[in-house]
This record gives structure tokens, sequence and C-alpha cells, in this order.
């Protein structure tokens, strides 16, 4: 009887992370799911946010995914992202500057479809920045 489930996040460009651990909170889009071993099955959608994988009751890593989607197995999940980066590799510079860019966008979007493009990165940048910040004040608390 395992009290571990192997944690897979994959982007387009990269294998991130792979890993037996005792739970996994991701960003689904009907809300947070967490996940145990022996969950039940189930396939969703991510929105973008972060995804925590606790490895032991001390230790937690945190991950950055533009959204995708989550799969579910009794003894696995998958995470299959566009975009998934580590915690630590966030870059707040940038991720303010996608945000100012996005919003511009928004304002100027001729049609419908760049409309969506522009509010879909505003979300992105956006999560991006909740992550950066929620991940300082965990520094800044220890």
């Amino acid at each position: 009887m395992s009290d571990k489930i192997r944690l897979e996040i994959v982007s387009a460009e990269q294998e991130l992370f792979s890993k037996d651990v005792e739970m996994v909170y991701a960003p689904a889009e009907m809300g947070e799911v967490g996940v145990s071993p022996k969950h039940t099955p189930l396939i969703t959608k991510l929105k973008p946010g972060d995804v925590r994988a606790q490895i032991s009751k001390d230790e937690i890593e945190t991950f950055y995914v533009s959204g995708g989607i989550l799969e579910i197995q009794p003894s696995e999940v998958t995470i299959l992202s566009d975009t998934a980066l580590r915690g630590e590799d966030l870059d707040e510079a940038r991720a303010i500057e996608a945000e100012k860019v996005a919003q511009e966008a928004m304002r100027n979007s001729s049609n419908e479809m760049d409309t969506q493009k522009a509010k879909s990165e505003l979300l992105q940048a956006a999560a991006q920045l909740r992550l950066i910040k929620k991940l300082k004040g965990k520094v800044k608390n220890k």
C-alpha cells in the first residue's frame, strides 16, 4: 500500500518534473483540486496558476502552468501544459511587462479573436504575478 503518487509535469518544451509525491494541488477550471494516492480517475482542464507538489510533510515544490490538461489515475497524475515553469524560474519583470502588453492589446483589439487572445495572455501574466507574490511571502515568513 503506497502513500505516494507519481507526478509528471510536461510542457511543450520538456518533461519538467517526475517524482513520487504525497499530494498534488492543481488549478482545475472549476476550482483547485487536491489529489492523493488512489484518487478516482479524472481528466479535466487546467487554468493558469500554480501546481504544488507535496513531496513530504516539510517539502513542497511549486510550479506555474499556463493551463492545460490534468489526468488523474490511482497511482499517477499527469499535467500537460503549453508552458510550465518551476516557481523559482518565474521572472517578475517579464510577467509585469506581459501584463502591460496584454492590457494594451485588449484596449486596442479590433475583433473577438484578438480580444480572447489578449484576455488569455492577461490571465497567464496575472497568475504568474500571484504566484511570485505568494512565493515571496513564504520566503519572508521563514
